[in-house]
């Protein structure tokens, strides 16, 4: 079993790749897209959205991250592809995914779905463009607004040498509402050998090992879950392997925060690095109520002194809690 860390625009940057995957159990990740237009893009617009080139392609803890494009101009997205690689992404995913109106009106993410040859040709440019030994991987969803061409476009992503995909098992359409149709995806391992990786509603070790079952895949990929539970890929291999292993209490989830807010004030404006920590505590509240509270504590907060005075105190008062247990 592997478990990938999904791209998510906006909210899974370079800093959250480093936090969550020092925290075990994450085996890839992959970059918000990277949009890929008219032109051949300067190395610096890489270098922005995946810092971890720098790096050999890799977070701090080593987990390999993929830079993902999303385009719908064959050539331009292969020369993209091909720079991507050149630069030392150790791999290239391609982004079919996305549900953004914004994104789909200007012909990139799910709306391509809609012409399931013209996937198997963006797919196919940029396998054309990138070394043999660089993986190109596909991230798609059911279809746009219907789910009836979804396996000639996966026997179409498989023709054109794709080397793995990720299906989203909902449409466009279904956006982000569960539930996840699961079955699908088990239809789409029935037309391909090509490896599939399983992503939607996986919240729990629960949900991730009744994913499993349903779709007949091993790998999975996991998004908003693992922002609500920073632990939950380690939570998961310790299902698969029935193993016992004690979930995150809320007080270790302070230091967490303080070590999130410090990473983007090393990377990111001062005036701004509070908004990821705000957004990562409306995530953390559905699982730790506890998080809630913090959160009206910072939300009007725009210093990044007073922030941290903030979550200094709730490290404190964690770690006095857990001295006193």
């Amino acid at each position: 079993m592997r478990l990938m860390l999904a791209p998510m625009e906006g909210v899974i940057d370079h800093t959250m790749r480093e936090l969550l995957s020092s925290l075990g159990g994450v085996d890839r990740c992959v970059t918000e897209f990277v949009r890929v237009s008219e032109r051949l893009l300067p190395p610096r617009v890489f270098y922005r959205l995946c810092p971890e080139l720098h790096t050999e392609g890799r977070t701090a803890s080593g987990v390999p991250v993929y830079l993902q494009l999303l385009g719908g101009q064959p050539q331009v997205l292969a020369e993209n592809a091909a720079r991507a690689a050149e630069l030392g992404a150790p791999g290239v995913d391609l982004n079919f995914g996305c549900p953004a109106k914004t994104v789909n009106r200007s012909d990139g993410g799910s709306i391509i779905l809609r012409q399931p040859e013209r996937v198997h040709a963006l797919v196919a440019a940029v396998r054309g463009a990138v070394p043999e030994g660089v993986p190109v991987t596909v991230k798609i969803r059911l279809g746009y607004e219907e789910h009836s061409r979804f396996l000639e476009t996966v026997a179409g992503i498989e023709a054109a040498g794709a080397t793995e995909l990720t299906i989203h098992a909902r449409t466009k359409k279904h956006g982000y509402r569960p539930p996840a149709y699961w079955e699908q995806i088990a239809r789409a391992r029935e037309v391909v050998s090509l490896p599939i990786i399983a992503n939607g509603e996986i919240w729990s070790p629960a949900d991730a090992l009744r994913c499993q079952r349903v779709t007949g895949c091993s790998d999975l990929m996991l998004g908003r879950g693992a922002l609500c539970r920073p632990d939950l890929a380690r939570l998961v291999r310790a299902a698969v392997d029935e193993k016992q292993l004690e979930p995150l209490c809320w007080d270790a989830i302070p230091p967490l925060l303080l070590q999130f807010f410090e990473l983007n004030l090393a990377h990111y404006d001062a005036g701004h690095a509070g908004n990821p920590l705000k957004q990562w505590l409306v995530y953390l509240r559905s699982y730790y109520p506890q998080a809630a509270a913090l959160f009206e504590s910072v939300k009007r907060l725009r210093k990044p002194e007073d922030i941290a005075v903030v979550l200094q105190q709730a490290v404190e008062h964690s770690a006095a809690r857990r001295q006193a247990a």
